[in-house]
């Protein structure tokens, strides 16, 4: 069986990174609650995806709304359009006017979950004013309120290597398919987010995943953070069930971060965040390669 399922979890650090509907003058977070009660703030996998192919510039797929829906447009393909490649697409053809022409879909073959924060939200919030602008003329100050809230947090990316730049009669050569990958890798290890004049890094202090042959995200919702320290025995556990993940594992770290820096090392073999993103990078040029 092909090692063809690539998969990574990551950690990160960042704070108020998603709103959602506002309710008065208070903006609020997107969150979601446990049975616990406790909320988790989250950045919803569209918003990691918009901020991800936006930086790589991959934002130039072609669009128009003939159907009455504002899709792709028709024309666009894989072969010229990695956004649509990688992030799927559904496409709308009119017949003679009509609106409900057929449809073209094509799965999305990276898919990111949401990012949710590994700390509960305290109900924190942000008192504004507009005062520099309002005493500028002697103008009544506006008062508004944001949630805030600084955690760390985890998401996952999984890959489908052997659907990359695959769709119907198109395909596109090994290297350009490697080359998506790459660059899609890259754009993740130095991730970031543009909010409400804020730029938050998104780039991974922690990362653990590899190639498997089994296409399952197997580090998602096992990442925790208990006082500053990761839950390598969970990570243990799991890389212990089967050989094809602890052979195929590669964990990264960034060094003062995390308080059980040389457990992660001792038990997980980590290694530097760098280090680890070109262990994947090869593991994709060995998978294209070896489909040649």
């Amino acid at each position: 069986m092909s090692r063809n399922g690539l998969t990574v979890t990551m950690v990160f650090l960042a704070e108020s990174a998603n709103y959602g509907e506002g309710v008065g003058n208070i903006t609020t977070l997107k969150k979601m609650s446990r049975g616990s009660y406790e909320q988790y703030s989250y950045i919803s996998r569209q918003a990691m995806r918009y901020s991800l192919v936006q930086q790589l510039e991959w934002d130039k797929t072609p669009v128009d709304g003939k159907s009455g829906v504002v899709q792709f447009a028709p024309s666009a393909t894989i072969a010229e359009y990695p956004e649509i490649d990688l992030f799927g697409y559904m496409k709308t053809t009119s017949k003679d006017g009509d609106k409900k022409g057929g449809a073209a879909t094509r799965s999305a073959v990276v898919r990111l979950s949401n990012a949710i924060a590994l700390e509960p939200y305290q109900s924190d919030l942000e008192f504004l004013n507009n005062m520099g602008m309002a005493a500028r003329n002697n103008l009544e100050n506006g008062i508004a309120q944001s949630e805030i809230h600084r955690s760390y947090y985890s998401y996952t990316v999984s890959i489908d290597l052997d659907c990359i730049g695959v769709d119907g009669e198109i395909e596109i050569p090994q290297n350009e398919k490697a080359e998506r990958v790459k660059t899609l890798l890259d754009g993740i290890h130095y991730l970031y987010r543009d909010i409400k004049g804020r730029r938050e890094n998104l780039s991974p202090l922690f990362l653990i995943g590899g190639r498997y042959k089994r296409k399952n995200p197997f580090f998602e919702n096992r990442i925790k953070v208990n006082k500053n320290r990761m839950n390598t025995e969970t990570l243990v556990e799991l890389l212990n069930e089967d050989p094809d993940i602890k052979e195929n594992t590669y964990c990264g770290v960034v060094k003062g971060i995390f308080d059980n820096d040389a457990e992660l090392k001792e038990k997980l073999h980590s290694e530097t965040v760098g280090e680890t993103f070109q262990h994947l990078k090869e593991e994709v040029e060995a998978y294209y390669g070896e489909s040649n």
